[in-house]
């Protein structure tokens, strides 16, 4: 188990979804103090149900990565993780949901629910919605329409031009803008870019908080497009959508695979759509950032990040960082 205390470096990931899980499972066997800051944009799946049903934030990714940081015996994870299969008005819904939803009645809110949640899974860090409440994600594509919801937008079959949010003055958690300012470093992604990544910049003041800090600013690049939302998106088109919303070139390092991707993986994914994101490096360096890349992926059922791998170069430019600080 790493130490724990308060001068290990402390790092901030912001984003959602499957990668940003995966990832974090590794960066917890790190030395670091994390502060994950989670989108609360879905509205799909049982996430979407208990939104509407319970008015709370939507629960999945912030389940997702309780799980993924959490202290405990693996049957209890995958206990969280359990998804019934039967039962009316059950099926589809993950237990960790329903626990969260549960947690959010007795202590009185869902931000409250979380922080018992984490204190019951000795959670190695602190988990933060990006909101005390759920947000409606919208997308103005290139054509000019508005496509509302996050489960929505990358079956609309548009190229996106922008997203933003509902209410577009909800206000981010107190200690979600504190973990920023005083973070040594910031992490975004991986994640699904549009309604991810940005979904949690758009939140009042998160943005302008990463903008101001003096932390290392990390970019992590996806491995593969997605379909509906970053179709033929090179590593520069990612890091450009993030300028386009937030008005700065935001990272110092962007970490990308170069590692190849076998070509019955590639047909799998081809048939869905997804591609393997280019690493158009001439372009990234041209805007100052500086690449690392490394073959970081696995292949299991699905592509993923090799979280041993990919933590690893994050300590490493963290302590790096640190080192040059003093």
């Amino acid at each position: 188990m790493k130490p724990v205390g308060r001068d290990l470096p402390r790092i901030v990931v912001i984003g959602g979804g499957t990668g940003l899980s995966v990832m974090l499972r590794g960066l917890k066997e790190k030395a670091l103090d994390i502060t994950a800051i989670v989108t609360v944009a879905d509205d799909g799946g049982s996430s979407g149900v208990l939104r509407d049903e319970m008015q709370i934030p939507p629960p999945g990714d912030i389940r997702n990565v309780l799980t993924a940081l959490a202290d405990t015996e693996p049957v209890l994870s995958q206990l969280l993780q359990y998804r019934f299969k039967n039962g009316n008005g059950l099926a589809g819904h993950p237990l960790g949901n329903l626990i969260l939803a549960a947690l959010s009645e007795i202590s009185g809110d869902f931000v409250s629910g979380v922080r018992e949640l984490s204190r019951v899974l000795a959670v190695r860090g602190q988990v933060l919605p990006a909101a005390g409440i759920p947000i409606v994600l919208k997308a103005e594509m290139q054509d000019g329409s508005i496509v509302i919801g996050e489960s929505k937008i990358p079956k609309a079959g548009g190229r996106i031009n922008r997203v933003f949010i509902e209410p577009e003055d909800v206000a981010p958690l107190p200690e979600a803008i504190e973990a920023l300012r005083q973070a040594d470093a910031i992490l975004i992604g991986p994640g699904s870019l549009y309604t991810s990544i940005l979904p949690n910049l758009q939140v009042k003041d998160i943005a302008k908080a990463v903008i101001e800090s003096d932390a290392l600013k990390i970019f992590v690049c996806n491995v593969m497009t997605q379909p509906g939302e970053t179709d033929e998106y090179t590593v520069s088109d990612h890091l450009k959508a993030v300028y386009d919303h937030i008005g700065c070139h935001l990272f110092d390092y962007v970490i990308v695979n170069n590692g190849d991707i076998p070509e019955p993986v590639r047909q799998k994914y081809a048939e869905e759509g997804a591609h393997a994101v280019e690493l158009d490096e001439d372009e990234v360096t041209r805007y100052g950032y500086q690449v690392i890349a490394d073959e970081l992926v696995l292949f299991r059922t699905f592509l993923r990040h090799d979280a041993e791998k990919l933590s690893q170069h994050i300590y490493q430019l963290v302590e790096s960082w640190m080192n040059r600080k003093g």
